[in-house]
Parts: structure tokens; C-alpha cells; sequence
């Protein structure tokens, strides 16, 4: 059974609801101003032209909109989408709309939401990063948001490929919950291949989008669906990034909302981590474990201080060459030849301890012929 059912709104009160949302030319901060001025939605769709004009200045085509009444025929879409089970229309007067998202310089006025409505306003973390991880920095992600979501931390991100996909799946992972927002409308899953996982997160947590069913996933609703991923949680935490990437305009927004940042430190010779370091410079908080998250946050979140240490895997199999070798691949990708050349070893005999060490989960192929160790 799922969360907490929508308020039962009837289909004139949607069409309301829809209407201002989708108010031509009218962005989210005047949209709250008619609430605001007006008292309530059946007061904006009741003024006249005259009372309109002192909030809409000029804007005549939003005005006549209003005037003419939400369209009910038109939103049938929407209606049928909602009255699925577990479909939801989030609007800025419900009182369980999330209050750190309220917080925030442009909340969103109404929220499209599939799974446990109630899960947007639990504590949350924000978990970022490349689309394109090395290795380790999906490593990182899953084992971060596990951690975390191990202390009662919601896990939320954006469902995309690399650090995304890897943070939600480490929080399911956990037996935790876990949130997408997305770019899309949620009558589809963007990138297709996480629709499986889209499932799964329905369950144990949610799939949440300010857009209208249809959207398509445009690049510039990507950079506005950040400032909810940050604007939900009590903090960012950024696992890699190049320097030009949509995650340092996460953690931005973050600071602008007086959030929290973290960021962990990479290899110094990898583009994926001079974003983070580009932050830490800037003062981001450095981390290297998940209890550091914790003991930033401190009584913000009423979670788990303290985390039990996980115990490391040793790789009790391997045998002294192959444990030689692996201590010459060290955690920064390396090639092949590299490898060759400091071990001493034929390239036969690195390739095939190569094979048995990826087999193993001790190391991941990177781009360019490259390996890297996992810890």
C-alpha cells in the first residue's frame, strides 16, 4: 500500500491548480503572488480584469486566462494520470508540502508526485555527481548513500546515469528511501534504462516532478529541477564533477539556500574531481567518510550520530603476485603498459591477473585502456 493519498480535490479545483501553473508568460514567484494577494485559488479565478491587472501588470494574455476558467476538457490527461494509485498533485497550500522546500528563493507552486507522498518531508541528504563516474566514484556514491540512508537519511537525487543512479540504488540497497526528481513529466522515465530502478524507487520512497506530463527531457529543465534536489535536503553532497557540470550548479543553488556542501576530494590527474576540489577551495566541507556527513549536520538531522565501521574485504584469494600486482595499480586509473613496466611482468601474465582481479570486484576497467583499483 502506498503513503498518504492527496487531498480529494475536486476536477474543477485541479483545473485550478494546473491552470495558474501553466499561466502564460507568469512565472512561479507571480504565481504565488496571486495566492498571496488574492487569499485563495477560487479568489484569482473569481477577480475581475481590473483586480488582475494590479498583480499581472499588462500581462494580458495570463489575465485573459484566467478570466476564461480552467479548461477541464483540455486536462483529462492529467485527470486520468491522477486518479492512478499512488498518483499525486502536491500544491503549495497542502500542509504537508515539504517545508525546507518552502524555504527555498522559487519553490515550485504544485509537484507531480509517484510513491510515498509523506517521504518529501522527511530528513534528507543529496547525493550528486557525473554522469560518466570513474569507477570508485560510482563506489563512492552507492556506498555514501548506503551509509547514509543506513542512519535514517532519505536519499535524493536526479535518476541519471553514473553517481545518480548509483546514490538511489545504494539507498535501496540499505532497506532505505530514496527520492528522484526528474526533468521530465513523470509519464516517462528519463534515461530509459533506469526504468526498472524508477520502479523500485516508487516503492521505498518516490519520483517527483514540477513539469506537466508530456515534457520531454529538454537540457535547460535539467538546471531547474536542481534547486529541487538541494532545496529538499539538508545538505549536498558532491561525489565527482568536472569543472563545467550541472552538479556544481546543484551545490551552487545549495549554498544560495543556505545548505550544506560536501564534497570528496579525487585524484588529482582526474577531470572528474576538480570540480569537488574546485568547491572545497571555495568551502565546501571535505569528505572522506559518511560519519563526516553526519557530524557536519550535527542536530540538524535527527538521525544516527554514529555509524558502525563496515569491515573492509581483504582479498584473502589471490596469491603473491596478483596481491604484488594490485598494490601497483594503486586507486588512480593506469594503464596496461604502466602496470608492465613496474611490476616486471609479461603483458600475458598482467592481463590474465587483470581478468581474475575484475572477476573479483578488485578492480573496474576505465576509459582509454585504463584500470583502476576498487576499495
Amino acid at each position: 500500500m502506498l503513503g498518504a493519498h492527496s487531498p480529494i480535490l475536486s476536477h474543477h479545483t485541479l483545473a485550478m491548480w494546473l491552470t495558474l501553473r501553466r499561466l502564460p508568460g507568469v512565472g512561479g514567484r507571480t504565481q504565488r503572488g496571486l495566492l498571496e494577494h488574492f487569499g485563495s485559488l477560487e479568489n484569482i479565478f473569481s477577480a475581475s480584469r481590473g483586480q488582475l491587472d494590479e498583480v499581472l501588470a499588462g500581462k494580458s494574455v495570463a489575465i485573459t486566462a484566467i478570466l476564461d476558467g480552467p479548461q477541464t476538457q483540455s486536462l483529462q490527461q492529467e485527470f486520468d494520470w491522477l486518479g492512478q494509485t499512488g498518483h499525486h498533485l502536491l500544491t503549495w497550500t497542502d500542509s504537508d508540502y515539504p517545508p525546507l522546500l518552502r524555504e527555498i528563493p522559487d519553490p515550485p507552486l504544485v509537484l507531480y508526485v509517484i510513491g510515498h507522498r509523506e517521504v518529501l518531508s522527511h530528513q534528507q541528504i543529496a547525493i550528486v555527481g557525473s554522469r560518466n563516474p570513474s569507477p570508485t566514484g560510482r563506489e563512492n556514491a552507492q556506498a555514501f548513500a548506503r551509509s547514509l540512508a543506513g542512519a535514517g537519511l532519505t536519499i535524493t537525487s536526479g535518476l541519471a546515469l553514473g553517481v545518480d543512479g548509483a546514490a538511489h540504488r545504494g539507498a535501496l540497497a540499505a532497506g532505505g528511501q530514496t527520492i528522484a526528481v526528474t526533468g521530465t513529466g513523470l509519464d516517462r522515465v528519463y534515461p530509459a534504462r533506469h526504468r526498472d530502478l524508477a520502479h523500485e524507487i516508487v516503492e521505498h520512497g518516490a519520483l517527483i516532478s514540477e513539469f506537466p506530463l508530456g515534457t520531454p527531457p529538454l537540457p535547460e529543465n535539467f538546471p531547474i529541477r536542481n534547486r529541487i534536489i538541494c532545496g529538499l535536503s539538508l545538505g549536498t553532497l558532491v561525489v565527482e564533477a568536472a569543472l563545467q557540470s550541472g552538479s556544481l550548479i546543484t551545490a551552487r543553488l545549495a549554498t544560495e539556500q543556505g545548505r550544506e556542501v560536501f564534497a570528496i576530494p579525487g585524484s588529482i590527474h582526474s577531470p572528474q574531481a576538480r570540480g569537488c576540489h574546485a568547491l572545497i577551495r571555495q568551502g565546501a566541507k571535505l569528505v572522506e567518510t559518511a560519519q563526516d556527513v553526519l557530524e557536519e549536520l550535527g542536530p540538524l538531522a535527527n538521525v544516527k550520530r554514529y555509524l558502525v565501521p563496515e569491515k573492509e574485504a581483504t582479498p584473502t584469494s589471490l596469491n603473491p603476485p596478483m596481491t604484488a600486482l594490485l598494490k601497483q595499480i594503486g586507486h588512480d586509473p593506469v594503464s596496461i603498459d604502466a602496470l608492465i613496466e613496474r611490476s616486471g611482468l609479461t603483458a600475458d601474465a598482467v592481463s590474465s591477473m587483470l581478468l581474475q582481479m575484475e572477476l573479483s570486484g578488485l578492480v573496474a576497467s576505465c576509459p582509454g585502456g585504463k584500470v583502476q583499483r576498487i576499495s
